[in-house]
């Protein structure tokens, strides 16, 4: 198993490029199963779960290649396969979201319920209220969703749950509706730039979606869907990661190949904590602070703070003159990173759905444990801050979602060796 080794307080510098959103290219990928013809993608960034999805469709009869520019090119072979087995559904929550077009395109989808990040509990109530409005037969068999539908019909349907809007039930009922008799409405329909970006995609396959970006979609049903190209948006997680990088080593690095828009949150939240981010058309690039500020910090569906950079503004925030409150909304049990950064002296304590963190002079290296996909991002950040070195195992998490960022980071003038554990 992989580790990663870090020496700390390097300072960083130059310019990093964003590879392709990891949450916008696994739905678009499971949409080559709505149609016939190729669905070409491009910017697909290299990481597991692209890997752990590709593998899912080719048992559900889609063959996939790529060509040396990065291109995957899918073709569906055989639209007899109905089942996503456990085996790769249990490691990534994404792959749920084959279950949509399955049922539309093959009238009935076999779906284990999914895995993914140890981030608290994540259900899927609203996936399968979405698709039983629109007319499906479900049923829970051995783990399995099973669910049947002869034809699929458009409705109004409310997509709302304690949290707030679903991703990915946005993205099944979606991909769903698409072939469905006559018109659906969604209303509280996410608005995250990856949904958009989905709908862009279906859309250019032949879609007939209006309201795309805004809480409430229509979407109108056509009979089929055809082959298409699309170009999968910059991840602006790795983009505010990278801001992140810069701000908590008091360097100044310049984020390329993203979008500012889909980070204004973030950016908006570094400004109140004294952090300069200069935006360009397609760059941001964050300015050295001689003094950051504490802040208070509520996670929020999108165009709110994202929960995926929760963790990374916590490391950044332990190092913080004064008391930063962050407020998790989304998964309240996100919190597994907290001990780990305590490991290297971080002031942190757990009250409900918010983390109290009393920012410290320094982090010491120390070897810590990755949780999940975004708390491995925090540790690497927080061990790129620490005296000393630190040790983080179980790095498989990182890969999952971040495509080379040791490399990226040794790049801009880290020092991050990848490693086997020797446990």
């Amino acid at each position: 198993m992989d580790k990663f080794v870090i020496e700390g307080q390097r300072p960083l510098r130059g310019a990093v490029e964003i590879s392709g959103s990891k949450n916008a290219a696994l739905p678009i990928l499971a949409a080559a199963l709505l149609s016939t013809e190729p669905l070409v993608i491009k910017n697909v960034p290299d990481l597991w779960d692209v890997h752990t999805m590709l593998k899912i469709l080719g048992a559900l009869g889609v063959t996939s290649s790529k060509n040396p520019a990065g291109e995957i090119t899918l073709n569906v072979a055989d639209e007899k396969p109905d089942t996503a087995p456990y085996e790769l559904v249990k490691t990534m929550r994404a792959s749920f979201c084959v279950l949509g077009p399955l049922l539309a395109r093959r009238k009935r989808a076999r779906v284990s319920l999914p895995g993914g990040c140890v981030i608290g509990p994540r259900p899927v109530d609203l996936h399968l209220k979405g698709l039983k409005a629109l007319g499906a037969r479900i049923e829970i068999e051995d783990g399995y969703v099973v669910a049947e539908a002869t034809q699929l019909k458009g409705t109004e349907i409310y997509l709302a749950g304690a949290n707030g809007s679903s991703v990915l039930a946005t993205a099944n009922v979606v991909m769903a509706a698409v072939l469905a008799e006559g018109k659906t409405t969604i209303i509280n329909a996410a608005c995250e730039p990856e949904i958009h970006d989905l709908m862009q995609c279906l859309n250019n396959m032949g879609a007939r979606i209006s309201g795309v970006g805004t809480p409430i979609v229509t979407i109108q049903g056509v009979e089929s869907l055809h082959g298409a190209v699309h170009d999968v948006i910059p991840d602006r997680i790795e983009g505010g990661t990278f801001l992140v990088a810069g701000a908590i080593t008091n360097s100044s690095i310049e984020v390329k190949k993203c979008r500012p828009a889909h980070l204004a949150a973030v950016v908006d939240k570094m400004s109140q904590m004294g952090i300069h981010v200069e935006m360009a058309a397609a760059s941001c690039r964050v300015i050295p602070s001689a003094e950051i500020r504490p802040a208070d910090i509520t996670t929020l569906p999108y165009p709110g703070f994202p929960t995926d950079l929760q963790a990374q503004f916590i490391a950044l925030l332990a190092l913080t003159h004064g008391i930063s409150l962050v407020t998790e909304r989304i998964f309240p049990d996100r919190f597994m990173h907290i001990a780990e950064m305590g490991r290297m002296g971080a002031r942190i304590r757990k009250e409900g759905a918010t983390a109290v963190i009393e920012g410290v002079q320094e982090l010491r290296g120390a070897p810590v444990m990755a949780s999940d996909l975004r708390a491995s991002a925090a540790l690497v950040l927080a061990g790129l801050a620490a005296r000393g070195t630190s040790e983080i195992q179980r790095v498989y998490h990182i890969d999952r979602g971040y495509e080379s960022i040791e490399k990226k980071l040794n790049a801009l003038g880290a020092r991050i060796e990848r490693t086997k554990d020797e446990e």
